[in-house]
């Protein structure tokens, strides 16, 4: 604003000063004017501004190369975006913009990557807008469990369907003692009969597909009946990455974010998102809840209600019968569907061509080699290593909350089958204590020393050294590089937790404290299109190195930004569970002993 100010108003000093300097004075005028006794003296001029300090130009071509490469994956991003691919979409977009903000170039200082910087924010904005008059902006939109569809099921059931269900019950074979009433047929009703359950139960089938085989070896192992592999059904359609956004509770088995399950929650890792750590703990807790009340389907009210409620309700009514509570009206009306619901998808998933479900094509298992890794490793890294897309890895790894792995506790890495061993030959290439920046470069035919360095920002001679080549030795002879990407300033990690205030959105939040908007997205399981309700509190992991430097310096620049509250989605493998009021209280499971 000041300085359009001043460019206004510069041509009108200029015609005030014009009078006085445009005319030569008479010096031999035969008439004396009289003095003036009160003329004010003429001001000096005033001292000009001091320059703005230029960049050098080794700045200026790492904003060019930094320009280029933001263009480009917005350009990516938009072709993706006008093809109806929303998520390939945001995370070129999100790339572009975290791209400046990590780039170490004071975005306020450079006018170019300031004007480019506003330029992109405000385009992905507009897009987003655009994408959330349709929809849900850049987030899919969220498909519901079919315990969620199944919320609003009736119970006028068909006689003949219950008599059809329980003549195929005499040749189900299963592990627990099933039964079919009304209850359970409404629900085969449902699901087998109505489009909305059809479809919701399929695709819930179709992704048990890719963790079957290693549920069913961990169940076998801890003891559990085979059939409580449906219980995943109800909490999260075998989808890793679910969170309830009410209750908390998160993975493909809804664990609350408190509790001693045996599953790691830090700043780096969720182990409630593992899909076998989180089988596990399942399965034990599971045997537990039989343990302490000797029936399967108490157990699984309780793994919905919590343990202490059912005894609580067996100990009022005396009777320690599921049927018999769900009759009387002793259960929330969550818990007296969860059972029936399981009940049915164990039905039809075992006759499946009789319920109609002839389309059932089940995704392929989840095949990985995993590596223990005792030290931090950056995915980007891992994914120049074994030749993988870094979302890839993150599919596989829904555990892993950051880039990189943690720095003080041994990790267990997934890579795709069969990239073990190439992983494990190329990593030794790069020392333990870089593996956090370093990066790994596969050459092309037209690659050089000069132009790999320029791609990474190093210098050509650091290049040299880190690959063993003299001044004058090309490439000739080599697959890769080993490239010496300095590390960003090390920070230490603190969580805190910030009150919203009023003008607050998540890019300025994000910006405020130095981390990425898709970070505060995943740490606080938002979606697009959210606005933020003055007083809500969020997670944020900060640098502390960078706390009081980016409140400071980045707080103008961020009071600009508030259009673009709608940039960014998060995660794009998490959901959330919309269930009633009761789900916030359901798990509050009884600590258990572990093995």
């Amino acid at each position: 604003m000041s300085m359009r100010w001043y460019r206004f108003l510069a041509p009108g000093c200029l015609l005030l000063v014009l009078p006085l300097v445009g005319c030569p004075s008479k010096r031999n005028t035969a008439v004396k004017q009289p003095p003036q006794a009160t003329a004010p003296p003429i001001p000096a001029p005033a001292p000009a501004p001091a320059a703005t300090p230029q960049p050098s130009a080794a700045q200026e071509q790492q904003v060019n190369l930094l320009i280029a490469e933001v263009e480009a994956a917005y350009g990516r991003g938009d072709a993706d975006y006008r093809k109806g691919q929303l998520p390939e979409a945001k995370t070129e977009f999100d790339h572009a913009v975290d791209m400046m903000l990590k780039s170490g170039i004071d975005i306020e200082s450079n006018a170019r990557l300031h004007d480019e910087f506003d330029k992109i924010v405000d385009r992905v904005n507009e897009l987003e807008m655009e994408a959330l008059k349709q929809g849900n902006g850049f987030v899919p939109a969220e498909e519901q469990t079919p315990a969620e569809a199944a919320s609003d099921v009736t119970f006028a059931v068909d006689p003949n369907l219950v008599a059809k269900a329980q003549a195929d019950l005499a040749t189900t074979k299963s592990d627990l003692p099933l039964m079919v009433n009304e209850y359970v047929a409404s629900f085969i009703n449902f699901f087998a009969y109505t489009q909305k359950g059809h479809y919701t139960l399929l695709h819930s089938l179709e992704r048990a597909g890719r963790y079957k085989p290693m549920i069913q070896r961990i169940l076998a192992e801890e003891g559990v009946p085979q059939d409580l592999i449906y219980l995943a059904v109800a909490e999260s359609g075998f989808q890793p990455r679910a969170v309830n956004r009410r209750s908390r509770a998160g993975g493909m088995w809804q664990f609350m974010p408190y509790g001693n399950y045996g599953l790691t929650r830090n700043a780096y890792v969720d182990e409630r998102f593992d899909p076998e750590k989180s089988t596990i703990a399942y399965a034990r807790y599971m045997k537990f809840l039989y343990d302490q009340l000797g029936d399967w389907y108490l157990a699984m009210a309780a793994y919905d209600h919590g343990a202490g409620n059912i005894q609580r309700e067996v100990a009022r009514t005396g009777y320690a019968d599921f049927w018999q509570l769900y009759q009387r009206h002793e259960l929330p009306a969550e818990t007296q569907n969860y059972v029936p619901e399981i009940l049915a998808a164990i039905i039809i998933a075992n006759h499946p061509h009789q319920y109609g479900f002839d389309d059932v094509t089940l995704d392929p298992p989840v095949l990985t080699d995993t590596v223990t890794v005792n030290y931090s490793i950056d995915l980007r890294l891992v994914s120049d290593l074994v030749g993988v897309p870094v979302d890839e890895l993150q599919a596989l790894n829904p555990s892993l909350l950051r880039m990189d792995t943690p720095p003080d506790e041994p990790f267990d890495l997934h890579l795709p089958a069969g990239t073990a061993t190439l992983f494990e030959q190329r990593v030794a290439l790069i020392p333990e204590d870089k593996r956090r920046s370093w990066r790994y470069h596969m050459l092309t035919a037209s690659d050089t020393v000069e132009s790999v360095a320029r791609a990474y920002h190093v210098t050509a001679e650091s290049l040299r050294t880190a690959n063993d080549l003299t001044g004058g030795q090309g490439l000739d002879g080599m697959q890769a590089l080993v490239v010496p990407v300095p590390p960003q300033l090390e920070p230490t990690y603190r969580t805190r937790l910030y009150t919203v205030r009023r003008g607050d959105t998540l890019i300025t939040i994000a910006d405020r404290f130095g981390v990425s908007l898709s970070e505060l997205r995943r740490w606080n399981h938002l979606g697009a299109g959210i606005r933020l309700p003055i007083g809500r509190r969020l997670h944020v992991t900060e640098p502390v190195y960078r706390s009081r430097r980016i409140i400071h310096r980045r707080i103008s620049r961020s009071r600009t930004k508030r259009a673009a509250v709608h940039h960014t989605a998060a995660a794009s493998h998490t959901r959330s569970k919309s269930r009633t009021a009761s789900s916030s209280s359901r798990k509050k499971h009884t600590k258990i002993s572990q093995r």
